[in-house]
């Protein structure tokens, strides 16, 4: 990698830190942009609110690439307010970064900017890749606003005038990773307690990616300077939620799991404060573009890549 300064907006959190460590490790120096800077991580941590120009805005001058993680959890209720926080934290962001960019003497090369594979249609019986796939909602998963808050998210990355600055849409699946703020341990926690059974039927695709080579990716995507616009970051082989359940019981030695039911989910959704929609809809995502092009995934299959997280995950 020839990158050099690489700047992280919203890179406080699991793939913030994921990423800063790899490119440090590579030599480059990462600077993460988060709202309550502290300095005892990975990268070094500079002040911003996501939302209006300021001194940060000098990190952006200079560097050579910047990748925005920015937006609110949508591991929440859909009500009035959040659906406002998740919309306009992914939004402003991505208008605001593109502004310091448009103002920067010497703007980056490359700015990649989070998206998600959930802009795909709820789909079991045909991947979606970039070529081909096809974007919007499906009633039956209750997705019309994470579908809603995608196709705006991209739209205010293409609407960011930097003509010397190349684009990406880094449509992610769910990463597995180490950490314990990241999805992985909740779920091998399900499993271990006996909830680890098939949900809603379990035929509902999931994709996922290995955390190194979501990283393997990102770094991949900063060094082809003729890739542009969407691409997925997923695995290549998708699978049905009862067999990705399955997997995690049998490695973390889980000898039963409680299916759930859609009502069951349904209620547990109301009382955890979170929405179905994150389970129940299918996404049979796959990475076309990274494919097409030689990308090799390390972990390709669900297994390898969770026994390999499993032995080493921070606790």
């Amino acid at each position: 990698m020839h990158t050099k300064r690489i700047v992280l907006a919203g890179g406080s959190g699991f793939l913030g830190h994921v990423l800063a460590e790899t490119f440090r490790t590579c030599g480059a120096e990462p600077v993460i942009l988060t709202r309550t800077p502290r300095n005892d991580g990975p990268a070094r941590e500079v002040a911003w609110n996501g939302r209006t120009p300021g001194d940060w805005c000098r990190e952006i001058d200079g560097a050579d690439a910047v990748i925005n993680l920015a937006g609110r959890t949508v591991d929440c209720r859909y009500h009035a307010r959040n659906r406002r926080l998740i919309l306009d934290s992914r939004i402003d962001s991505t208008r605001v970064l593109g502004e310091a960019i448009a103002g920067a003497v010497q703007p980056p090369r490359v700015w990649l900017n989070s998206s998600t594979a959930t802009i795909y249609k709820h789909s079991i019986d045909r991947a979606m890749d970039e070529a081909t796939g096809e974007i919007g909602a499906t009633p039956e998963a209750k997705d019309e606003f994470s579908v809603e808050v995608a196709r705006a998210w991209e739209r205010a990355l293409a609407e960011a005038h930097t003509p010397g600055t190349r684009k990406v849409a880094l449509r992610s699946a769910m990463v597995l990773g180490r950490a314990s703020n990241s999805v992985l341990p909740v779920l091998c926690k399900l499993a271990r307690f006996g909830l680890g059974g098939c949900m809603a039927g379990g035929w509902q695709f999931v994709s996922w990616i290995h955390e190194t080579d979501f990283c393997r990716a990102v770094e991949w995507l900063l060094d082809h300077d003729d890739i542009s616009g969407p691409v997925n970051l997923a695995s290549p082989n998708p699978v049905p939620n009862r067999e990705m359940m399955a997997t995690l019981r049998e490695v973390c030695g889980a000898p039963f799991g409680l299916p759930a039911t859609r009502w069951m989910l349904e209620l547990g959704a109301f009382f955890l404060r979170t929405e179905t929609e994150l389970i129940i809809k299918s996404r049979r995502v796959v990475p076309g573009r990274l494919l097409a092009r030689g990308f090799v995934f390390k972990y390709p299959q669900l297994r390898d890549a969770v026994e390999n997280l499993r032995l080493t995950t921070k606790r």
